[in-house]
């Protein structure tokens, strides 16, 4: 048996899991942007890492063609023997530093991100783009030292990870931003399991597929990437789509072979929303609360600014008065209702390669309307990021702080029940409530959009667009976020048109 230790640390979550990888790695779910993002920024953290300990070798292995890490899914062992041999070579010539050391050991597969020479022993040091420590972290540590003990003397375990307080000032401080956290005596702790775990695993690799069912380790730490073969006999909708019940809950049904709403007994404890859910599916029919509708629109003063950020996250930041993971702003979209029915669009993308936040205020300043009503879908992202943007930028603190007073939440009306259809499935994002609304209006379809779907996606390629060298692909992503971020903002003007019209006050776009 061969075992890495991603596939040793996939076992702990699940065994089926790992059996699926093994021998079914067809029906393994299709890595979706965030994955691929969520890989590419490790790669990157890794590297620069490397600049803690610097003047190392590193063991290099395959990237794409375009400079991002490659996808380590699949990863084969038998394919690094260059690897391991070249690690053995630096070890036996004194080199004290090495990058993704390479060692395979009684079937045992380890790639060390770091591997640190300390007197007599050597110091094992894993780099992850996190801001904490986490225990599925002590695990994939754990197993590096049982491999490595059996031929090399060890001497501490180390995370490195990204420090969250860290603001950068100038150049990039590399110390700043990692904290390396000791976790040798928690590794200690983990050492005696393993022998017996890896033999559970063999063992189960040897036999039939587990029957494992579904439950919390689909989920955590990481959602399995067989998350669908092993969810496919679960009908739509179930209880796992009842609106903000716990997950225990939901399995506690479950176990109890409840899975539609029809199976749910009348004695179990619902919120209103949920028994909402469910009496509209059985009846296919709209829950509307006019009072509620009307309530809302009468907060609503013209002329209406229907707006919305589209932001992105870097581990590592590039501008002045930026934190790792920070939320920047780096487009908006804005509609302009008049009370006549006129609307005007306004929008704002920035360069790729430059702080987004000043330009981005200065026409925002101009653009939003002096008076009148800021309508956003779920206020709090817009409200936070114009606090931050009131921190950045003091000298327009105050400015910036008074668009806060006049937003209303275009969400009010359908969490607060005025409006239910079942075909929102227990979420309220504009994502649900939209094609529930407009089951028909291509217009209004995000799935007809370009590259870019939804504000995920935006974040993802936003934040590498700064990186890709061909200027028409630039071109066309920049076209698509536009795009995007244009949708977000005509589908609430289109939201707040229907609503008007439920309540007897239909008004004409013009």
């Amino acid at each position: 048996m061969t075992l890495s230790k991603s596939q040793y640390t996939r076992a702990l979550q699940c065994h089926k899991s790992l059996w699926l990888y093994k021998n079914t790695p067809s029906t393994q779910d299709t890595p979706d942007t965030k994955t691929q993002s969520n890989y590419d920024t490790g790669y990157m953290v890794g590297e620069l890492a490397r600049q803690l300990y610097p003047d190392g070798v590193a063991i290099e292995f395959l990237t794409e063609s375009d400079g991002s890490a490659t996808a380590s899914l699949h990863k084969d062992s038998s394919n690094f023997a260059g690897m391991i041999t070249k690690t053995t070579e630096l070890i036996k010539s004194g080199k004290e530093i090495i990058y993704e050391a390479t060692f395979k050991i009684d079937g045992l597969f380890v790639m060390v991100d770091m591997l640190v020479k300390n007197g007599d022993v050597w110091d094992i040091y894993e780099v992850k783009s996190a801001t904490t420590v986490k225990s599925q972290y002590i695990d994939d540590v754990a197993f590096q030292w049982f491999v490595l003990s059996k031929v090399l003397p060890l001497g501490g375990a180390f995370v490195v990870h990204i420090d969250s307080d860290y603001t950068r000032d100038g150049r990039l401080d590399v110390r700043e931003l990692f904290n390396i956290a000791n976790i040798t005596a928690l590794v200690a702790f983990k050492l005696p399991q393993i022998p017996q775990t890896i033999g559970d695993i063999a063992s189960m690799l040897s036999g039939d597929m587990p029957h494992i069912d579904i439950g919390g380790h689909c989920s955590s730490p990481y959602r399995c990437d067989f998350y669908t073969t092993c969810h496919r006999h679960i009908p739509s909708p179930s209880v796992f789509d009842l609106y903000r019940m716990r997950s225990k809950d939901k399995f506690d049904l479950y176990s109890r072979g409840i899975l539609s709403y029809s199976d749910i007994p009348d004695d179990t404890r619902l919120s209103e929303i949920q028994k909402l859910q469910i009496s509209t599916t059985m009846t296919k029919k709209p829950h509307i609360d006019i009072s509620k509708i009307r309530q809302f629109i009468g907060d609503i003063e013209f002329p209406i600014n229907f707006f919305d950020f589209e932001t992105f996250q870097e581990a590592v930041p590039r501008f002045d008065d930026q934190r790792p993971y920070m939320q920047m702003p780096f487009q908006y979209s804005l509609h302009i209702l008049q009370e006549d029915g006129s609307c005007e669009h306004k929008e704002f993308l920035c360069g790729e390669y430059s702080d987004p936040r000043s330009e981005l205020i200065d026409n925002m300043l101009l653009d939003i309307s002096s008076s009148g009503t800021i309508v956003a879908y779920n206020q709090g992202f817009e409200k936070r990021i114009i606090r931050e943007l009131a921190k950045h930028d003091k000298a327009r603190a105050t400015q910036l702080l008074s668009l806060n007073d006049r937003f209303v939440d275009l969400i009010k009306p359908f969490r607060s029940r005025g409006y239910y259809h079942p075909a929102f499935n227990g979420s309220f994002s504009i994502k649900s409530v939209l094609p529930a609304m407009f089951p028909d209006d291509d217009e209004l379809d995000y799935k007809k959009l370009g590259s870019i779907q939804n504000g995920g996606d935006a974040m993802d390629i936003f934040a590498k667009l700064h990186l890709l060298k061909d200027k028409n692909k630039r071109k066309a992503i920049r076209l698509d976020l536009i795009a995007y971020c244009k949708l977000d903002t005509w589908a609430m003007v289109k939201i707040y048109q229907k609503l008007l019209q439920i309540i007897g006050r239909p008004m004409r776009l013009l």
